[in-house]
């Protein structure tokens, strides 16, 4: 990569494998900055993404998981266009997924989600993580060697989102197996929110869980599908079942997601540099900050999207109404201006938490709670179980020439493998 201004973010198979220079040419010609081949502002600065994440006035997130794909379904006229975003609203994708609403919809939908995401069950839920982690590293641990996200973090992601919405445990291998190969979003080779009808997980995850519901209001139960199938809006109105399915598969594909994501992340610099498992193993209490820091200097969402629905500025940048702006988070977890030498794992960062991997204002992942403690406790568990963790060199190549292959998108920052070695 010689020439940086020429670069395409978004189709370049070479930045999807490693963004990280290009997004730091960007801040160095401005925190804020239009690039050149689809006219987006793409904002790279700490301080002036939260800025944008805050001002859900001037700023919608219907274009939130496409950004400038497909172009605007309208001509933007004038300095306000919210008028015209409300009116073509159905026609942006997942227009139907809390992620992409604006209040006041978005505020109605994620009160139902709250109704779910109680301690009580979070607490619950965080019991059944302990045995799943278990379970899952028994299928492996005698070969003393696996593909962490394979044979871990993605059927523990889906497993925990499983258990927390209450789903039966008759159909959780079903759910494993659905969900294992799915396409990630944002895809360079497609995306998730764009296969063809019948093979979009959220398409499935929408009936499988209306069928729920639907027979929870016919016969009520006592179990955590009975609880979602009763849940009202905060007026005491009541949701259609496709208004309370929603919020529930988009938290399932979505969490699935980032939290196989973080834990191949946490776990790879565990692999790496081993000092870290004798830190840890010896004081407990730094997991909760070695997480931050994992989720911080590899963040599992890269780029989040708004669209200008005023003329506004940001960070002194003229940004007319109608305008793309992505949110590099990414980029803005290694700001020099708020992280000191950013590119560095650092355990103990004093300010790692402050970093906007869950992103900021009204769109703050409502899973990060739990994707927090999946990672505490996968690395408890871990910790607890094995030694001399390292990175398997005949997949990786030896220290100082290793081979990592990225998921090729521009939307999340993973692994598409991690394979490890360790003693039992």
């Amino acid at each position: 990569m010689t020439d940086l201004a020429s670069v395409d973010y978004f189709s370049d198979p070479a930045i999807a494998q490693d963004p990280y220079e290009y997004l730091d040419y960007l801040r160095s010609r401005n925190p804020v900055f239009r690039e050149p081949h689809h006219g987006v502002v793409v904002v790279t600065g700490y301080r002036e993404a939260i800025e944008v994440f805050r001002n859900s006035d001037d700023f919608s997130a219907c274009v939130s998981v496409s950004g400038p794909f497909p172009p605007l379904p309208f001509q933007p006229e004038g300095k306000d266009i919210s008028a015209q975003i409300e009116a073509h609203r159905p026609q942006f994708r997942i227009s139907e997924h809390m992620v992409t609403m604006d209040p006041p919809e978005h505020t109605r939908t994620r009160a139902l989600l709250a109704r779910l995401l109680t301690p009580k069950r979070l607490k619950e839920n965080e019991e059944f993580m302990w045995d799943q982690a278990d379970r899952q590293l028994d299928e492996f641990l005698a070969n003393g060697r696996c593909e962490f996200l394979g044979q871990y973090a993605k059927p523990f992601a889906t497993l925990v989102i499983a258990d927390l919405l209450g789903v039966p445990d008759g159909d959780r291998d079903e759910f494993r197996a659905r969900l294992a190969g799915q396409t990630t979003p944002g895809s360079i080779e497609g995306s998730m929110y764009q296969d063809a009808p019948g093979t979009n997980p959220l398409e499935w995850l929408d009936d499988t869980f209306s069928a729920y519901i639907s027979d929870r209001r016919k016969k009520p139960r006592n179990d955590i599908l009975g609880i979602l199938a009763s849940t009202l809006y905060p007026d005491g109105s009541e949701p259609s079942v496709i208004e309370l399915v929603r919020p529930a598969t988009f938290l399932f594909a979505a969490g699935q997601e980032t939290v196989t994501k973080l834990l191949s992340a946490a776990v790879r610099v565990l692999a790496e540099q081993p000092e870290y498992q004798r830190i840890l193993r010896e004081d407990r209490s730094l997991i909760a900050g070695f997480m931050e820091e994992s989720l911080r200097i590899e963040s599992p969402t890269k780029v989040d999207f708004r669209l200008a629905r005023t003329h506004t500025t940001v960070g002194g940048v003229d940004v007319p109404a109608g305008t793309v702006v992505m949110l590099c988070i990414g980029a803005a977890n290694r700001d020099p201006r708020k992280f000191e030498d950013p590119d560095d794992f650092q355990l103990y960062r004093r300010n790692a938490r402050e970093h906007i991997a869950f992103g900021r204002g009204i769109h703050t992942c409502a899973g990060a709670p739990l994707a927090r403690v999946e990672g505490q406790v996968t690395l408890n568990r871990l910790l607890d179980r094995v030694i001399d963790i390292t990175i398997d060199e005949t997949f990786h190549g030896p220290a100082g020439d290793r081979s990592y292959q990225y998921e090729p998108t521009f939307l999340l920052r993973g692994l598409r493998e991690l394979h490890i070695a360790f003693s039992a």
